[in-house]
């Protein structure tokens, strides 16, 4: 294959709260502590999209974002269906939940709660889990190739460059 003809990917970086889903070839970046994204492929037509949350749950005050998994998590879903999808082939990879916070457990544990939503979520929307990289203490910076499916993880320890 020559590599120089090949088709680059549009790169995309994912904020705090962003969804990102089109057809396409695309390279998604983002980078998490005890966030989450879920990056949802399709299996059968190769394109793919990815959400980014901060929490858990919305609790119904204020403006709705996909800055809560109870809502990005359907609104990405609801977008790759909307761009063609079929729920059957949507495949899921799970990245971040870092308990990123020193002496951070119980409720205060965001990442551990981001980590058993988003698991919780994708089994009541019957999403098959190809892969994860959750939990621990290390950030991680994401970059998911929506052709292919791939993602490529890198962990980001605190005081290093």
């Amino acid at each position: 294959m020559n590599l120089e003809n090949a088709a680059k990917p549009d790169s995309h970086f994912l904020y705090p709260g962003m969804i990102f889903a089109q057809s396409g070839q695309h390279m998604i970046t983002t980078v998490l502590g005890s966030c989450i994204s879920v990056c949802l492929w399709d299996a059968a037509l190769h394109f793919g999209g990815m959400n980014h949350y901060l929490l858990p749950f919305w609790n119904g005050d204020g403006l709705q974002t996909p800055k809560y998994g109870n809502v990005a998590i359907p609104m990405l879903v609801e977008k790759m269906i909307s761009l063609g999808s079929s729920r059957g082939n949507l495949r899921a990879k799970v990245f971040g939940g870092a308990n990123i916070l020193e002496n951070s457990s119980g409720l205060l544990n965001i990442g551990a709660r981001n980590i058993s939503f988003a698991e919780t979520a994708l089994i009541e929307n019957r999403i098959m889990v190809l892969g994860k990289d959750i939990g621990g203490t290390a950030g991680r910076k994401v970059m998911f190739l929506t052709s292919t499916g791939e993602v490529f993880v890198k962990k980001v320890v605190k005081g290093q460059g």
